[in-house]
């Protein structure tokens, strides 16, 4: 078994077109011994420049236009890659893959080539299963320092051995081998198939989703039920009593502890307050401590602060 470790530059990237300018791979056996590395460099027939995430200008590649038209275009280096990635005898490994597995797939879309067919997994992917945090997607550099891996971000080939070493890192960390990682967190790879793509999947990551849905669930039922006794009983407070005039908000996680959410806005209507769910609407803020958007809106606004536990010792 080999393990083909792979990353893609391109000249620019938009929706429907990805102009690649290198492909950069290391093959090593399973002992992390390099057998082959290679940059393969590749004429993007387009000028080097990506756009930023909002369509502005963003990283100019080191590259000129020029040096790159003696190069083959993509359909001559194809069938190479095809044979890096399609053997059986490999485990196909990148970092952040989805993004250099979709760029191949626009590639051969733009030159009408057959779809690529094979599985791979991300170090990104992995990183993320062992520290069973699927919210954020660290960088290559981040989790190179992280793991004491050398990375000087150069070419495609550097970034390609560098993903190698930091999977090395990695299985040396949790005591196994790529295949011992992939059935300890039972992680499913990414596919490309038919010129679709399935992204990496694993047991946490579906109970990190389903513990998510469940807790959306609950806090949309607590949401409900919190305003449906607020729009009930609200035009039935007292009023002239000792808090008339006074507009209070609640922060959202005081909102959807119902229980208690729920006897001090009837407190507050039983004194003649009204409860608003717009902070910038209300002059009284209630949460356990500052910060977060909903109070910066509310203390913007004019409104006082009052912590939580001020409001229960004074009204329950």
């Amino acid at each position: 078994m080999k393990y083909v470790f792979f990353d893609i530059e391109c000249a620019c990237v938009f929706k429907y077109a990805a102009k690649i300018c290198a492909f950069g791979y290391v093959v090593t056996d399973e002992t992390f011994r390099v057998l082959a590395r290679e940059d393969i460099l590749v004429n993007p027939k387009g000028k080097f420049h990506l756009t930023g995430r909002n369509g502005g200008e963003g990283l100019v590649l080191p590259y000129e236009y020029e040096d790159f038209k003696k190069y083959p275009l993509f359909p001559a280096v194809y069938p190479r890659i095809k044979a890096l990635l399609e053997d059986r005898d490999a485990i196909v490994l990148g970092h952040a893959t989805i993004n250099d597995v979709n760029y191949l797939n626009l590639e051969t879309k733009r030159y009408k080539l057959p779809s690529f067919r094979f599985e791979f997994h991300d170090t990104q992917f992995f990183w993320m299963n062992t520290e069973g945090d699927y919210t954020k997607q660290v960088g290559l550099g981040a989790m190179a320092e992280h793991l004491g891996v050398e990375f000087t971000p150069h070419r495609a080939v550097d970034d390609a051995y560098a993903t190698m070493r930091v999977c090395e890192a990695l299985c040396l960390r949790e005591g196994v081998d790529v295949k011992g990682l992939l059935a300890k967190y039972k992680i499913r790879g990414g596919k490309l198939e038919n010129y679709r793509t399935r992204q990496p999947s694993s047991a946490g990551q579906k109970t990190y989703y389903s513990e998510r849905a469940r807790e959306r669930e609950e806090y949309h039922a607590a949401h409900e039920e919190f305003y449906r006794y607020v729009n009930k009983y609200m035009h039935r407070r007292k009023k002239g009593g000792a808090l008339e005039g006074k507009v209070f908000c609640f922060a959202k996680d005081v909102e959807i502890d119902v229980p208690m959410s729920v006897k001090l806005v009837a407190a507050i209507f039983n004194s003649g307050g009204r409860y608003t769910s717009h902070p910038g609407e209300c002059n009284v803020y209630i949460a356990r401590g500052e910060g977060g958007m909903r109070f910066e809106s509310a203390i913007k606004s004019g409104a006082d602060y009052i912590p939580l536990e001020q409001l229960r010792e004074s009204l329950l």
